[in-house]
């Protein structure tokens, strides 16, 4: 857990939006120096200018996170510029809905070298940095959360591809953990599952890369249906990104590993491990507002 947060650094991916952009928000409120990380040019571009206004040592990189060399040049330009980072948050992510099957080779790729492959270049190339600077100063403390999300808790139907990666997410994060442990005291790990959180994580199909793009390819109608019920629970949810940045930040601080957004959600992962001990079938998703999976199905079966 990191006590004080004054001069240490932190390496934020997804930077330019959501979770990141607020955390950088309080790293600079912190006096924290900041490694920035984000697909998006214009978006780093704005966060870039905001920090520094607000006086924070700045360091920025336009980084695809899927992509093992950029992550490599981000970790190297980081540890030349500021040392090895005390807390890195693995956060940058895509999101894609639909019917499982209909999902093609391209989403597949996008989604997992996003959203799981940025976690693992991230864990990857710090940890080892950071294991060095904890060997070196006793006094040295480190700290990496990754952003998983409660799709990583659960398997809710008509966004599999996304479930997958993030259930991948919790296991590498869960792991991390443990196996920290067995050589550190001085580095612990977190990860942050939020639950529907405006963000921009539902219109993460603008920074898709035009290679993992389909040409001419129209969604299916689980996907537009998906989307539609993505962007409507996005959209309308309550707890707001900057909330959950402080509920990171304080995670750290106390060295809290599951880091929930929506602590009544819990139900539905207690409902979903009760399946797995007594071998029973997944219960309905839609049984507490069956009106919704009656819609849902009426619109899949059309």
């Amino acid at each position: 857990m990191i006590s004080d947060f004054k001069n240490k650094t932190a390496v934020l991916t997804g930077a330019g939006s959501g979770f990141g952009l607020e955390c950088a928000r309080i790293g600079a409120k912190l006096g924290m120096n900041l490694v920035l990380a984000d697909v998006q040019q214009d978006a780093l571009d704005k966060t870039v200018a905001e920090m520094q206004a607000a006086g924070a040592p700045v360091l920025a990189m336009r980084v695809d996170v899927s992509k093992a060399d950029p992550m490599q040049a981000l970790a190297d330009a980081a540890f030349a510029r500021f040392g090895a980072p005390h807390f890195v948050f693995n956060n940058a992510g895509v999101g894609a809905g639909g019917l499982i099957w209909e999902n093609s080779l391209q989403d597949w790729e996008w989604v997992l070298g996003v959203n799981v492959m940025g976690v693992v270049h991230g864990v990857r190339l710090f940890t080892p940095m950071m294991l060095a600077a904890a060997k070196a100063d006793p006094a040295y403390q480190g700290h990496i959360v990754n952003t998983a999300s409660m799709a990583g808790l659960l398997n809710a139907p008509n966004m599999g591809i996304y479930g997958v990666s993030k259930h991948a997410v919790v296991s590498l994060s869960e792991t991390l953990y443990q196996d920290l442990a067995l050589v550190t005291d001085q580095i612990s790990a977190s990860v942050l599952c939020p639950f529907f959180v405006p963000t921009g994580i539902s219109q993460s199909h603008r920074n898709r890369p035009e290679e993992l793009k389909v040409p001419g390819a129209k969604p299916t109608q689980s996907q537009l249906i998906g989307q539609a019920m993505s962007d409507k629970a996005v959209g309308s949810g309550k707890v707001t990104a900057a909330e959950v940045a402080q509920m990171v930040f304080n995670a750290i601080a106390a060295n809290q590993f599951y880091i929930y957004s929506h602590p009544k959600a819990i139900g539905s992962v207690q409902t979903r491990m009760e399946d797995v001990l007594q071998a029973r079938n997944p219960t309905d998703p839609f049984a507490h507002k069956p009106e919704l999976g009656v819609e849902l199905r009426k619109a899949l079966r059309t």
